[in-house]
């Protein structure tokens, strides 16, 4: 089991945001960044689900008010990455968007520009070695702050590329919801899947 972070983990950058009324209507909480300040990753999902407030701690993002901190994706993500070497030490989480779209429907365009000025501030904050955006919505946003575009999603997962807005590689993940059926199209089981990212990350690392 990963460990869930605490309280003190909580980065808000706002004490109220109000860019997207749909989404401030919407929401339980702001589903701020949580994790080191001086981490080596930074770990961008794509928005906070509605939640489980069933849920002893993994309510998710919605209810507990930080990134990442579901039982299905945050979980399973912490996990992931943890398997590869990257423990909770060493990631800093966080979303593109910080608010529970209503329905759980995808997050706009404009939600997504929206928010993207708080991710610009988390990972100039945090000064990793390397972002992960995992998920189509999450690389999009993190490749509009270099006007790029995503052509193919699956094409990019696990391909580095520099981010000069950032300053520091940029290297997509699958989405936990959906990795297991992602994982063959792409060639890998969950194992080689980890060793893939531990072997890219650390290569990045290097660079």
């Amino acid at each position: 089991m990963p460990e869930f972070p605490d309280d003190e983990a909580r980065h808000a950058l706002a004490a109220d945001c109000q860019r997207c009324p749909r989404l401030a209507e919407s929401r339980t909480c702001i589903s701020w960044g949580n994790g080191p300040l001086s981490a080596d990753l930074v770990v961008v999902g794509e928005a906070p689900a509605e939640g489980d407030p069933e849920a002893e701690h993994w309510r998710g993002g919605n209810l507990t008010g930080m990134a990442y901190t579901s039982r299905h994706s945050g979980r399973k993500i912490r996990q992931m990455l943890a398997d590869a070497g990257f423990g909770h030490a060493d990631c800093y989480y966080t979303n593109a968007v910080k608010c529970h779209p209503p329905g759980n429907r995808d997050p706009t365009d404009a939600e997504l520009a929206n928010c993207r000025p708080y991710l610009l501030e988390e990972v100039e904050t945090v000064e990793p070695v390397a972002v992960l955006p995992t998920g189509k919505h999450a690389t999009r946003t993190v490749l509009a702050l270099d006007d790029e575009a995503l052509d193919s999603f699956l094409d990019s997962v696990l391909d580095p590329r520099q981010s000069e807005a950032l300053s520091v590689p940029v290297v997509p993940l699958l989405h936990p919801s959906y990795q297991e059926v992602w994982l063959a199209r792409l060639g890998y089981d969950r194992e080689e899947y980890v060793d893939a990212i531990a072997e890219t990350v650390a290569g990045v690392g290097d660079t």
